[in-house]
């Protein structure tokens, strides 16, 4: 095998390579090279001038003149050409010519550089490489369309707070990022939002954003991912097993789309981390949704820190009282649960004692509303307070499909009875579809945005409808469009019928839902919407992810909307204090209700009103509700690899507990 030796270096390549070298050092090291050009160029004229002795005739300026005058002559003519306007004798002037003209072109170079390394600079700033110095900051890692709602709503938690910021940290252009949030920040929010360009998984650029001193950290999976959860745990790794940090815990929260990663999640987590499993708790969410209208508003209501939400407040004065006792004492605030140590307990025993330990669960409009106050005078006569009706097999149709399927079909099969039936039309193949205990399942393959195709369902013969957005196969908006169409042909199908239809739909984004009201269906569930929510509430406090994981599983105490004639008589005026007698009655929690008056009303909240004043009078009418916490009678059992915490708490010991 012969070796090629290649051939010897000329003394052309090696100056190129070593010019090369020098450029690849940057601008100081460019200017360095330009003043040694420009200091050789006007010492060699200067020595032509000497050499050749072109002098001007004597002068006070060159009385004696010598190589050193004349190089510093060539000095001021390049940084200044007018200053050989006086000189004298053609000789010297073609040579003084020669150095401005060389001078002119030296300094312009210079010039250049340096704008050119002010402009790198200046966009490097603009990039957002520099590091944040913050502390007590809220930090957001990732971008996606989350993003937006988690910040407006932090933006409205943190207006009692002292020099509030909230640091994005995304692989995006920070300017970009800076005018879409700026689209959705309230107007004189006192809240700095500060955006840093760089890779949330990159342990150098995560510095950027001083996670270290951060209050609380959320986690976004990114966009157009095509394995969004790596992604996520990749940057909670970074955080936890971080060489630069500190000794504090951090707080952080995490989305995670798929439950099968929760295991390799809490390994890298630990502690830490608390992750919300998605495709679950929109498909809890769904499923409860669709067998009882205006529930997405009452959860939008309770996660939204515009509204009334979620406190817990310790009241040593009322130990040794009842539950009940507790729910009559805040005029204006409703009690629900109760934690005591580690366990939460919602909707426990009315006659459940308090301990001086232990912390209520209260729904009020802001912590300073929490306050104690006389209760009032409970009108027995008003109370009907009937039980529920036996239930029957019901029948659903899901149409479209995404990956939340899964979940919404395992979650309905927690609730109907045996013989209850589900048809599923989508314009996908028929995917793999979970065992299921009380449901038969039919998939039929079909365009869900076609007339003729809808018709031929009997659509008005179904009990329930759930509209779902093709996420993964088209994009938001149009996916969304696709859910208006069929929305509009469900409508149109049900005014023809005579028939109301029961149809809850998804929507992927919140500015469409005000478009697709004109096809009046009963409730909307915004995804995204509610996992930002959901992820807002968990970083400004831990303690409210048992809570939630209480109000969402599958298991134990939720949130219901019955029939307010079950309660207390219809068209007189009754004080909540007597619906919250009559929730007691039947082993419930009065926590608000809702009217069917505005149930298309997105001014009214769609008709839901949470913690009512419990002094105020209402008179309800037929169709109006009562928003209570209850135990479902005639849920099925639960499979124990089925029972899945929705919004997963560090792993370690916990506990939690309802009637």
């Amino acid at each position: 095998m012969s070796t090629r030796i290649s051939p010897p270096a000329t003394l052309r390549d090696r100056f190129r390579y070593w010019f090369d070298n020098v450029m690849a050092r940057g601008t100081i090291a460019v200017m360095g090279l330009l003043g040694v050009a420009t200091l050789v160029f006007i010492a060699f004229v200067a020595l032509v001038v000497v050499v050749f002795e072109f002098f001007p005739p004597k002068t006070d300026a060159y009385d004696e003149p010598n190589f050193f005058e004349v190089l510093w002559g060539n000095l001021m003519r390049t940084l200044d050409p007018g200053t050989m306007g006086a000189d004298q004798g053609w000789g010297f002037r073609v040579a003084m010519l020669v150095v401005t003209i060389g001078g002119l072109i030296m300094v312009a170079s210079l010039i250049g550089i340096i704008s050119g390394a002010f402009d790198r600079k200046v966009e490097d700033l603009r990039k957002g490489r520099s590091r944040v110095l913050e502390s007590d900051h809220t930090l957001i890692l990732g971008w996606s369309q989350k993003v937006l709602p988690i910040v407006a709503q932090l933006c409205i938690a943190n207006e009692s707070r002292k020099r509030p910021a909230i640091v994005v940290l995304a692989d995006r252009d920070k300017v970009e990022l800076e005018d879409e949030l700026r689209a959705v920040v309230p107007r004189g929010n006192s809240t700095r939002i500060i955006v840093r360009s760089g890779d949330p998984m990159d342990l150098k650029d995560l510095e950027l954003g001083n996670p270290h001193s951060a209050r609380s950290i959320i986690l976004i999976a990114p966009e157009g991912s095509t394995d969004p959860d790596s992604v996520v745990i990749k940057m909670a790794l970074a955080l936890t097993n971080n060489p630069r940090r500190g000794t504090e815990r951090l707080n952080i929260v995490g989305e995670l789309q798929d439950a099968h990663n929760l295991e390799a999640a809490e390994l890298v987590g630990r502690d830490e981390v608390r992750w919300v499993l998605v495709r679950d708790l929109i498909g809890r969410i769904t499923v409860q949704t669709c067998r009882q209208s205006g529930l997405s508003e009452v959860y939008t209501e309770l996660l939204d820190f515009g509204g009334h939400e979620i406190y817990f407040t310790t009241q040593p004065g009322l130990a040794g009282q009842t539950y009940f006792d507790a729910q009559l004492a805040f005029p204006s605030s409703s009690v629900f649960g109760i934690a005591r140590g580690d366990e939460v307990m919602l909707n426990p025993e009315a006659d459940l004692v308090l301990e001086p330990d232990d912390r209520l669960i209260v729904i009020s409009a802001d912590d300073s509303t929490v306050r104690l106050g006389a209760p009032g005078t409970i009108d027995s006569a008003v109370i009907l307070a009937t039980a529920d009706g036996d239930r029957q097999p019901e029948r659903t149709l899901v149409l479209g499909y995404n990956s939340k399927l899964s979940a919404i079909l395992q979650g309905l099969d927690e609730y109907v009875t045996h013989g209850s039936e589900v048809t599923i039309v989508a314009a996908e193949e028929p995917p793999t579809l979970p065992e299921l205990d009380s449901l038969t399942v039919e998939y039929l393959n079909g365009d869900t945005t076609n007339r003729a195709m809808l018709e031929s369902l009997d659509v008005p013969s179904f009990d329930h409808i759930i509209v779902l957005a093709y996420q993964e196969t088209v994009d938001t908006q149009q996916a969304d469009a696709r859910t208006l169409v069929t929305l509009l042909h469900l409508r149109e199908i049900g005014d023809r019928a005579g028939a109301p239809l029961n149809i809850v739909s998804e929507m992927l984004d919140d500015r469409n839902r005000e478009i697709a009201e004109v096809t009046k269906a009963d409730d909307f569930i915004v995804s995204d919407k509610l996992i930002s929510l959901t992820l807002s509430q968990l970083s400004e406090n831990r303690l409210l992810a048992k809570v939630f994981d209480a109000l969402f599983s599958s298991v134990g105490s939720e949130v219901y909307l019955k029939p307010a004639d079950r309660y207390v008589q219809l068209g007189v005026p009754v004080t909540f204090y007597a619906v919250l007698e009559a929730a007691r009655r039947r082993g419930e929690t009065a926590i608000g209700y809702r009217t069917v008056a505005h149930a298309h009303d997105a001014s009214e909240s769609y008709g839901v009103k949470l913690n009512p004043d419990k002094s105020d009078l209402i008179e309800f009418a037929p169709g109006d509700r009562i928003v209570v916490v209850s135990e479902d009678q005639w849920r099925s059992p639960v499979s124990g690899d089925r029972r899945q915490e929705l919004v997963a708490p560090p792993p370690s010991k916990k506990s939690v507990s309802s009637r």
